[in-house]
């Protein structure tokens, strides 16, 4: 199955560069300062990068850079990534580690628009539109991940699914300063995955 991940966010990292990789045609190369996961990153470890499972091929201090093909780009957002921009950093899972989140492979099904942002008086309510062929993976109080980060579906409505942000998730993650109008990656639950490979469902 490869590297796993539970969609609980470790902490935020900063774009220092992002350019094309002139070897490889339409490949970019990412470098991110990892923060707080500095100490525990290698060469060949794999993090959840918004989400996206990349390998750190290179390192230097908290400096870690990623090689991204031309399939992630197209089916991400790190493609829109500058520098100086923030993204969710989660390594994958060690064992012994605790599962808080839910399984989440890294594997991103597509992106989704924000297209609406509530603020209540303790939460925040965001409205994910998302491809049509994706909304039958999408289920009242099942489980998806945003940009890397594992929620609760709190709300369905045509192509338009909600959750529901706490403090504490704003605060500690990117979904914190997203807008109406953003592209956020989007993973369905990995058992919505295993249903639709029972039935046939394309995914």
């Amino acid at each position: 199955m490869g590297e796993m991940f539970t969609g609980i966010v470790k902490c935020m990292g900063i774009v220092e560069d992002v350019r094309m990789n002139e070897r490889e045609g339409s490949a970019l190369t990412l470098t991110l300062d990892v923060r707080d996961l500095a100490d525990r990153v290698s060469i060949g470890d794999s993090i959840s990068v918004n989400g996206v499972c990349l390998t750190v091929v290179a390192i230097e201090g908290s400096k870690a850079t990623f090689n991204i093909i031309g399939e992630t780009i197209r089916r991400t957002n790190l493609g829109m990534l500058k520098r100086g921009d923030m993204v969710n950093l989660e390594p994958s899972l060690r064992v012994g580690d605790s599962m808080d989140g839910h399984f989440v492979l890294g594997h991103i099904d597509g992106t989704g628009r924000i297209v609406e942002r509530m603020e209540e008086r303790d939460q925040v309510v965001m409205g994910i539109e998302i491809n049509s062929d994706l909304m039958r993976y999408i289920a009242m109080k099942g489980s998806v991940a945003v940009d890397g980060v594992s929620l609760t579906v709190a709300g369905v409505k045509d192509c338009v699914f909600y959750v529901a942000l706490i403090p504490h998730t704003l605060e500690v993650t990117t979904l914190g300063f997203k807008h109406e109008g953003d592209t956020v990656n989007i993973e369905v639950d990995i058992l919505a995955r295993y249903l639709a490979n029972l039935l046939n469902i394309p995914i």
